[in-house]
């Protein structure tokens, strides 16, 4: 089936193009050959041993970033389709947008923007822009991965207007607090509707959460009702999917009906036209809002915030705390080309420089990883 896409998509002829120019990508559009891009790099790769909420040794089942960001790619792609948005663009945004995440979850980003105070901060976002504009390390002709400009617009979900004005043209939507493609926006909201359904399912699953709590959330609570009273028998594991799967798709349809609708309404004419606008057009309804917004804050009071969670989290936020002061004061322990970025960095840039380049360092670990690197600098039996 062919799917034609409307004038406001980010269309590839109207496209600001790449920081290196190339040839053309022969069988493959621009934008899917930034997805391919986004597949193929190694920061990609290690999504699959990075936690969602759950360190990566807690349990097989659990989302790890990897699972979560292709799980944000098809609930991104079927609404773009749907609203006629490029669904190449979309997809790679998906794939690429936690590409910048720590080990550890929101925990590693917190501790490590915590050790970076006084070196301009860490979050995860702008790591995501870093990774692919500068750390992924594989072209003979440029540094990163030169993606197009919609793709790494659209990464860049958030930015304080002091980074922004170091962005130049990408930083610009910041400062004038316009708005990004219809393709980011998207995304953007995607990420949301998988991230908070699926820490419902991993809360379920690991007990930390039951079907009496989550039914103070009104959009759980429906749908629980609903199932249980066509399905009175259903085993526990199947009504879990089943609420679930039916909250997916209220959030989905919203989003589409609703954002259908302000299109409608603004009918731009361009992605140009989408992005002077002061409001984005891709949003739920405003009964869907306060729903979504009830269950995050049920999610936060009774997962994240949850004994066993805080526990594991503030373990994770003393192994960055503690790895990032030991390979700051020594940078000697560093691999041997982060040791000389290091130097060349702390040379160029003095004490700032040197800290960014542990934070690189960090925010690259799997979890899994980083508990390595903590047990072989720290324990005095370790020879390795």
């Amino acid at each position: 089936m062919q799917f034609r896409l409307a004038p406001f998509a980010a269309l590839e002829s109207s496209s600001r193009g790449r920081s290196f120019t190339e040839s053309g990508p022969g069988h493959r559009s621009e934008y899917q050959r930034d997805r391919d891009r986004i597949i193929h790099s190694s920061a990609f790769r290690r999504l699959e041993y990075k936690t969602q909420v759950f360190v990566n040794h807690e349990g097989d089942l659990f989302r790890t970033r990897l699972t979560h960001s292709l799980e944000v790619a098809q609930i991104a792609r079927t609404i773009a389709r749907t609203l006629g948005l490029h669904e190449d663009l979309t997809e790679a945004i998906s794939l690429a947008h936690d590409l910048g995440h720590t080990p550890f979850g929101h925990a590693g980003q917190d501790a490590l923007n915590a050790c970076m105070q006084d070196f301009g901060g860490f979050e995860h976002n702008l790591q995501s822009l870093r990774v692919v504009d500068k750390l992924e390390d594989k072209y003979a002709e440029f540094a990163g991965l030169n993606l197009c400009f919609e793709t790494r617009e659209g990464i860049l979900k958030h930015c304080t207007r002091k980074r922004a004005r170091k962005l130049g043209e990408l930083g610009q939507r910041f400062l004038d607090k316009t708005q990004p493609s219809l393709e980011a926006q998207l995304a953007n909201l995607a990420d949301e509707i998988a991230y908070n359904n699926h820490d419902v399912d991993d809360g379920l699953r690991a007990g930390l959460l039951s079907n009496e709590l989550m039914c103070e959330a009104e959009l759980f609570r429906r749908h629980y009702e609903a199932v249980m009273a066509k399905y009175p028998k259903l085993p526990e594991n199947r009504v879990r999917h089943e609420v679930i799967r039916r909250m997916i798709n209220e959030l989905v349809n919203d989003l589409i009906t609703f954002s259908q609708a302000q299109l409608e309404s603004a009918a731009p004419e361009s992605i140009d036209a989408v992005r002077q606008l002061s409001k984005p057009l891709i949003s739920f309804s405003p009964d869907m809002r306060r729903d979504n917004t009830q269950l995050k804050r049920l999610l936060h009071k009774h997962l994240y915030d949850h004994p066993r969670v805080y526990r594991m989290t503030s373990k994770a936020r003393r192994v960055i705390k503690e790895l990032f002061d030991a390979l700051h004061a020594d940078p000697k322990l560093l691999p041997p080309d982060f040791h000389l970025n290091f130097q060349t960095a702390s040379e160029r840039k003095a004490e700032k420089g040197g800290a960014r380049v542990v934070a690189d360092y960090i925010a690259g670990m799997t979890d899994r990883y980083a508990l390595h690197e903590y047990e072989r600098l720290f324990n005095p039996r370790r020879t390795d």
